[in-house]
């Protein structure tokens, strides 16, 4: 199991501890909404919401092909759901690098953030742009097309 996994499986495993508790006390109705809250929120902060992520090495190959950003990210981040959100449908054309999974892409990610591994950190056209605006990166996915 990859520590991508952890911390929606304690979402979910602390949602399952309350409901239990709730169904013991009387209140099935709230136990099923609660348990029903945490999944919702393990299933936000799992790699699953996120298109299929690619090592570092091919998204920059992809990216010198089609011009499309590159989006380096690890799963359980706000600002990378944020932009994952915001980018809605257009999320597809972005190549995503998930960083807990691909050492080179966080190699890459720390190189240019002082050792961090901010995330997220948008390369378009080889310069890397640290937490940049959707909205900004919708742009850009304009101006590859």
């Amino acid at each position: 199991m990859t520590r991508a996994w952890i911390s929606p499986l304690l979402f979910v495993l602390c949602g399952s501890v309350v409901a239990t508790g709730l169904i013991l006390g009387g209140s099935p109705g709230t136990a099923v909404a609660l348990l029903l809250l945490f999944v919702l929120i393990a299933a936000a902060n799992s790699p699953l919401v996120f298109p299929r992520s690619i090592g570092a090495l091919e998204a920059r190959r992809r990216s010198a092909v089609d011009g499309r950003p590159i989006v380096f990210w690890r799963p359980g981040c706000p600002y990378c759901l944020r932009m994952r959100i915001r980018l809605g449908r257009r999320a597809r054309q972005v190549h995503w690098v998930d960083i807990w999974r691909d050492p080179a892409g966080a190699a890459e990610v720390r190189a240019v953030n002082d050792g961090n591994e901010t995330v997220p950190t948008v390369f378009v056209a080889g310069r890397p742009h640290v937490n940049p605006a959707p909205a900004w990166v919708r742009e850009q996915l304009d101006a590859s097309a």
